[in-house]
């Protein structure tokens, strides 16, 4: 077995990993080594933003994982697509750009977390973001991670925003401005047509020869190690590489920072032996250290895809013929513009499904085409998708080991839908998107409701629609809840310590306390930038 040493080592390479990196490497009395399970970011698909329908369901790109069969879905299993590559779930997302809403921050640190309120976290945004539109208030021009407007819109996007004014929903050019709510387009983490994910944001060809930064693909952590003699204090960690087990040992003061997502980074806590001791015990593992909330409290959106039938062409057309669909790539190949340049969806609505709300409580993802899911052929009629979320949901679900074997995937119990909020918003959501479909500026276009196909029309019978077409948006968070050590269910302390251990933080979307009010890849890296600094500061004391 072959060991390295390193100041810190961070275990994945994603959203929030590239980042930890990139800014802990910029010391360069500091040495940081990063593991990835997945290879180099070299599949071309990455890289085109429309590229996801490639590289979703690949295992040589996507984990594959597989939630269990859920009640709240009438027994059907999702697939839960998860980045398994440099730059994790960033490199095969659908590239939306979204913070969420300043409340949402400000809850965090009311539940106990300070540090993490809108004023605090705006900064983090801010340093990471490279917007094409330059510089202001609240945005930046110059930052590593390029965010830019949708370089291909259409007829019947148009009506669809128009559709949501005529709802009430004010129109926007920047949801991520100080009100959240509006129909408009979304921005897209991309620069010159190409995806910008979060490797190529901060792992740009400087930072990796850094002489002080290691990055070892193919790397999938079995555990944590130990002290011999400090049984909570963690030493550094022991990873396969290509059926050779290998170690990084940490220096005095050095930190694991675990960035292996909502699924991995739980999942190596309880393959260490920190969790739930009944969890523990049943998977076979020994309780090193009680942690009851590792797992738990998994959070998700949940969208309810509506597919329509449409008098216009949609990309559909073009796709499901062959000269059309030559004409889409040549567009992309000379000029980076067209239907292959845009990311999953173009138009985003965030809106408020019921009166008396602060804050918008659904969101729509919008795409001028249709398939039964991503990465699916096209329907072969014009077809459009309204896709609608609920926010903030209320169900709460848990991912556990069920064996101590590292290359067993854990158990993903979502348990949608298994609040009555929950049921309630769905309902409301429906009939929000079906009344767009009946305003001035969208029916003329719509031929008929193909999804659902059997005309749902009482509110049980929306119900059970939605829980027979619901699918994940892939926004998975909270398994790592941050909390005081006053709450029982917290894993990690608010500087991202996990609890009652030292020489290890967790920093990636299992931390969120309550998941965002939108998309979760911009609050992940946001989320990369503030553990850097409390790192660092930590460092320096």
């Amino acid at each position: 077995m072959s060991a390295i040493s390193a100041d810190y080592v961070v275990v994945g390479a994603g959203s929030a990993g590239c980042v930890i990196a990139n800014r802990l490497s910029a010391d360069p009395s500091v040495s940081v080594v990063l593991l990835e399970a997945g290879g180099r970011d070299v599949n071309p698909w990455i890289h085109i933003p429309v590229g996801y329908f490639k590289t979703l369901h690949n295992p040589n790109t996507d984990w594959c994982y597989k939630a269990e069969p859920d009640p709240g879905l009438n027994g059907r299993a999702l697939d839960w697509p998860r980045g398994k590559t440099l730059g994790g779930s960033s490199s095969i997302n659908g590239l939306l750009y979204v913070r969420g809403q300043p409340q949402d921050y400000d809850r965090w640190a009311q539940m106990g977390n300070p540090g993490w309120s809108w004023d605090d976290v705006l900064p983090l945004f801010k340093r990471s973001e490279g917007h094409e539109q330059g510089s202001d208030d609240l945005h930046n021009g110059e930052g590593d991670l390029s965010v830019s407007l949708i370089r291909a819109k259409s007829e019947i996007s148009e009506a669809f925003i128009d559709a949501a004014v005529e709802m009430g929903v004010p129109r926007t050019d920047d949801y991520n401005g100080p009100e959240q709510e509006g129909a408009g387009y979304f921005h897209q983490t991309a620069k010159k047509g190409f995806r910008c994910s979060s490797a190529r944001a901060f792992l740009k060809r400087d930072v990796k020869n850094r002489p002080n930064l290691t990055i070892i693909t193919h790397a999938q952590a079995e555990g944590l190690i130990f002290d011999t003699t400090d049984s909570k204090k963690v030493v550094g960690i022991r990873y396969d590489r290509k059926g050779s087990s290998q170690e990084v040992r940490l220096k005095d003061g050095g930190e694991v920072i675990l960035s292996a997502g909502a699924i991995g980074s739980p999942q190596i806590l309880e393959l260490s032996g920190i969790g739930n001791g009944n969890v523990l015990q049943k998977a076979g593992v020994d309780v090193r250290h009680e942690l009851p909330g590792v797992g738990e409290n998994l959070q998700d959106h949940l969208q309810i895809r509506l597919v329509y039938e449409v008098n216009v062409q949609t990309l559909n057309d073009a796709i499901n013929r062959f000269i059309p669909r030559m004409g889409i790539g040549m567009q992309y190949f000379f000029a980076r513009k067209g239907p292959m340049s845009l990311g999953a969806s173009q138009v985003a609505i965030f809106a408020k499904s019921m009166e008396g709300l602060e804050t918008p409580d659904i969101q729509f993802h919008f795409q001028p085409l249709s398939a039964d899911k991503p990465g699916i052929e096209m329907h072969p009629f014009s077809g459009i998708t309204s896709s609608v979320c609920q926010l903030r949901p209320e169900s709460r679900g848990h991912i556990h080991i069920h064996s101590g074997n590292w290359r067993d995937y854990p158990k993903i119990v979502p348990n949608y839908l298994s609040a009555t909020a929950d049921q309630l918003c769905a309902i409301r959501a429906v009939k929000f998107a079906r009344a767009m479909t009946e305003t001035s500026a969208l029916k003329p276009y719509i031929v008929r409701e193909h999804v659902p196909g059997n005309n749902p029309q009482t509110d049980d019978e929306l119900l059970e629609a939605a829980r027979d077409i619901s699918q994940t948006i892939y926004h998975p968070t909270s398994t790592c809840k941050m909390g005081p050590n006053t709450d029982a269910a917290a894993v990690v302390d608010p500087r991202l310590k996990v609890h009652g251990l030292t020489g290890v933080r967790v920093a990636d979307a299992s931390i969120m306390p309550d998941i965002m009010s939108g998309n979760t890849n911009a609050p992940a890296i946001m989320i990369g930038e503030k553990c850097s600094d409390l790192v660092m500061e930590d460092r320096r004391r």
